[in-house]
């Protein structure tokens, strides 16, 4: 399974990034591996339906 990041590294040296599907939930880490792991928890988290509130992303394919 594969989703969407987009991430940045700030002047001092940390990376932030984001889910595409969850562009609302930023998260950060030491290096890129670093804040892929916080990413990949992100994910298992917000993909359930567990967490009332959370935004989520799709397309909706119009006929």
């Amino acid at each position: 399974m594969k989703t969407q990041i987009t991430y940045w590294t700030e002047p001092d040296g940390a990376y932030l990034g984001y889910l595409n599907s969850y562009p609302d939930h930023w998260t950060q880490g030491t290096d890129l591996t670093d804040l892929r792991e916080h990413l990949i928890d992100l994910y298992k988290t917000f993909s359930g339906d567990d967490i009332p509130g959370i935004r989520k992303v799709e397309d909706l394919e119009i006929a």
